[in-house]
């Protein structure tokens, strides 16, 4: 077993949450010592990173429970409302961090001992940011929206960190400030935008989009290798009707084999069974559906549903 299978998200979301834990104490002391309202705002950060991972954590395991009756597909999509917490999260906590830059920087206060303030800061971040490198990579590796989600979250809170360290230094160097809830309110729209696009990915998650394009592309190579293949033994056939959709960790496959009517049943039954086999070793995780047609068969997917009450004889 690789790195990577074993890093799973269920693991990293619980390392999530004792990292979030860790970075609450740091960043909480940064602000009790210096009185910075950016130092407040990351430390606000951290708590909805505490949230977000331990729903996500929730989720994750969910999603991994096997399909049951009422749930016949499986528990797959629960992920996606992991992201879509974690973008509303991420967009509370820049209301408030918004909120409290305003009030500050109406009211200056004065900044104290910032050289224990950023040494904390700087600490906190490089926690986050190691969990972060790693957390993307393993969700690319799992196809894990939640896994991502969280990952993001950590890497806006670096980037937030960063920005207030800047505004701190910028503070010590000129006295200006002013600078500091200036900072926070930049920062404050930068994490707000993120929370934006994780609730939009999600939204298109739980709305069956489609895979991406590389493992379309992936999908679409080995159905033309079949093609290919059956061609040069004389055999026609064609496939049409490809649709894909993405539920967290699960994609699907629906598409329609044609072969020649002179076809045993048995024979199309063992090609559709090679096809559904060589799609699940190019692109892991997938879950076929083919439906075997004769050549000269169509199907019509366009007509409307008939309304309750009276049957279609279609």
């Amino acid at each position: 077993m690789d790195l990577w299978s074993r890093l799973t998200p269920q693991r990293l979301l619980a390392a999530s949450v004792a990292v979030a834990l860790a970075t609450i104490v740091l960043k909480t002391a940064a602000w009790w010592i210096t009185d910075s309202v950016g130092l407040l705002s990351d430390a606000l950060e951290s708590i909805v990173n505490l949230a977000g991972a331990t729903f996500g954590l929730w989720m994750v395991t969910l999603a991994a429970q096997p399909a049951d009756a009422e749930h016949p597909y499986g528990h797959h999509k629960a992920e996606y409302f992991s992201a879509g917490f974690e973008g509303l999260l991420i967009i509370a906590a820049a209301l408030g961090i918004g909120w409290a830059a305003l009030h500050r920087l109406l009211q200056p206060q004065p900044l104290q001992r910032l050289d224990w303030g950023l040494g904390l800061s700087v600490l906190s971040s490089a926690l986050n940011g190691v969990l972060a490198a790693v957390m993307l990579r393993a969700a690319r590796v799992h196809r894990s929206q939640a896994l991502e989600g969280d990952a993001r979250h950590l890497l806006t809170d670096v980037w937030t960190s960063a920005g207030v360290i800047v505004g701190l230094m910028l503070v010590a160097a000129t006295g200006w400030g002013w600078l500091d809830p200036m900072v926070a309110l930049l920062v404050a729209a930068n994490i707000a935008r993120e929370g934006g696009r994780l609730v939009w990915q999600a939204s298109q998650g739980l709305m069956d989009r489609a895979v991406e394009p590389q493992v379309r592309a992936a999908i679409e190579a080995v159905l033309a290798d079949f093609l290919q293949r059956a061609q040069a033994e004389g055999a026609l056939l064609r496939f049409d009707h490809l649709h894909t959709r993405q539920a967290g960790q699960r994609c699907y496959v629906d598409v329609h084999l044609h072969a020649p009517p002179q076809w045993t049943l048995r024979r199309a039954a063992e090609l559709r069974q090679q096809v559904e086999q060589a799609l699940m070793e190019a692109v892991p995780g997938v879950r076929a559906t083919i439906q075997v047609l004769p050549n000269d068969t169509e199907t019509v997917f366009d007509a409307a549903c008939p309304p309750p009450g009276r049957p279609s004889l279609g």
